[in-house]
């Protein structure tokens, strides 16, 4: 590559840029206003990463002679309108499909960058970098999604324990009813055939 050539992957490092970053500020907003610290724990340490990866590759792309193009990005948009929701963390999450990031060790969006042998070193050690702690963040994501739905799960268990718990008392109630409609029944009855 010349100095003057366009690095082919310059697309892709603006793309992980603007993606980066707007992860960054939904993340962050998401983590202000959740009531649950162990989802604000996760939204923080995975909102820290995407902000360092959006400054990283911007100032690479920088270091390449370029800059960041911003892009229309109606996805960001969206993204804080949903967390500015007052939708539970759950349903946030599955909104935003973030459990479905990580792909359990099967091939992920990442395994074919390195595809494109003309990706320098410093830009190479960067994606590297960047892969390695977006898996890691995915699987953060998936057990706080977990936790979350087993809470819910766990709550409409409760719930549902406390219906039947109900209905029992509501089928005792009416037994009970029957039975001393039953005995004021036979008692008028006695009183009358005196």
């Amino acid at each position: 590559m010349s100095d003057t050539e366009k690095p082919r992957y310059l697309g892709l490092l603006n793309t992980i840029a603007v993606a980066e970053a707007a992860a960054h500020a939904y993340l962050t907003e998401w983590a202000e206003v959740t009531d649950d610290p162990e989802v604000r724990r996760v939204l923080l340490t995975v909102a820290a990463r995407e902000g360092e990866h959006g400054m990283s590759f911007a100032r690479r792309i920088n270091e390449l002679g370029y800059e960041v193009r911003e892009k229309d990005f109606s996805a960001a948009r969206k993204a804080l309108e949903i967390v500015r929701s007052d939708r539970s963390d759950l349903d946030k999450m599955e909104a935003l499909e973030l459990h479905k990031l990580d792909t359990r060790g099967a091939p992920d969006l990442f395994d074919d960058i390195f595809k494109d042998h003309s990706i320098d070193i410093r830009t190479g050690e960067l994606l590297g970098r960047y892969i390695a702690e977006e898996r890691d963040s995915a699987r953060l994501l998936r057990s706080c999604h977990e936790c979350l739905r087993a809470a819910r799960n766990g709550d409409d268990r409760a719930r549902s324990d406390r219906l039947a718990g109900i209905e029992a008392k509501v089928d005792a109630l009416g037994r009970s009813v029957d039975e001393l409609r039953q005995i004021v029944c036979g008692a008028s009855v006695g009183t009358n055939s005196s």
